[in-house]
């Protein structure tokens, strides 16, 4: 049994991981921005799990506030010592037209995406470099290095960005003990909310020179043709359940990356040679063994 955390568990993959790990009988944090959000329908599907005998709790924690997320650690340390598995997921999306978005929400995008993830470890890592042990989860995403399909162009850079925090990340915490996996999801159209919750570009009146222009139509082309990308079959909580399997793999023996993407848009094979020469260097340059965990 891990002591598990993740973020934005609200909903979508979160919530899905939550419940995955919940149910197979880890004690999970399961946090988000405002449990009374949605009239408390998030917050009570975790309350459902904890009756049946689940170790599950909601936790309040807003990535982008430090004094959230400083409450939320020393509430975990309070309850159960510190955690084994810390989960990034809390992440938005939006869509449109790059140049409509404000230099001010691409801000805010990365503070979701990006430098949310750096307030948390800030805050959940010390004591996992003290035990010499843990295993940090991204979810990253199949468009920082597959297709890349118009008007998801903040979006698809604060996951990047994300990306290449994860991959130092892992180098950096091998010999102490922490092990890193990065999960790879593609564009699930349904049962995430994805799509539905995106946010829109602030400037509408310059947005307008694509959706009245030569672009006019080319979002609702995108946005079908993905999601007729996807096999009637695909299913959301297959993500959950592979964070599920990595949880219970021993440590060492843990995929760096595990791609998990019905429309396969070519990201699994980018990754795959990326990887490989991220391999090779630190080969070259003698830091090999950062490549895993150190007992």
């Amino acid at each position: 049994m891990a002591r598990v955390l993740i973020t934005g568990a609200s909903s979508g993959f979160g919530a899905m991981i939550a419940a995955e790990l919940a149910r197979t009988d880890h004690h999970v944090f399961a946090t988000m921005r405002d449990p009374d959000a949605h009239a408390g329908a998030p917050a009570a599907r975790v309350a459902a799990l904890a009756a049946e005998g689940r170790r599950i709790e909601v936790l309040a924690l807003d990535v982008t506030d430090d004094g959230s997320v400083a409450e939320a650690a020393a509430r975990v340390v309070a309850r159960t010592g510190g955690i084994d598995v810390l989960i990034h997921n809390a992440g938005h999306m939006v869509f449109g037209p790059a140049e409509a978005f404000t230099p001010e929400q691409l801000a805010q995008l990365y503070d979701v995406n990006v430098l949310g993830t750096q307030r948390v470890n800030r805050a959940f890592l010390p004591a996992m470099r003290d035990a010499r042990d843990g295993l940090v989860i991204w979810i990253g995403s199949s468009s920082t290095r597959g297709g890349t399909p118009p008007f998801l162009g903040p979006y698809f850079a604060a996951k990047a960005a994300m990306d290449a925090l994860a991959q130092s990340y892992a180098l950096e915490l091998s010999r102490f003990g922490i092990e890193t996996s990065i999960i790879v999801p593609g564009a699930f159209s349904t049962g995430t909310n994805h799509f539905r919750h995106a946010g829109a570009p602030e400037d509408s009146g310059r947005a307008e020179a694509w959706w009245r222009g030569p672009y006019a139509g080319v979002d609702d082309t995108a946005l079908a043709a993905l999601a007729a990308l996807e096999p009637p079959d695909a299913d959301p909580v297959s993500v959950a359940r592979a964070v599920a399997q990595i949880v219970a793999m021993p440590k060492g023996a843990r995929p760096f990356r595990t791609h998990l993407d019905p429309s396969q848009d070519g990201a699994e094979i980018v990754n795959g040679v990326a990887d490989r020469v991220r391999v090779q260097l630190l080969e070259r340059i003698g830091l090999a063994d950062l490549l895993r965990p150190q007992p």
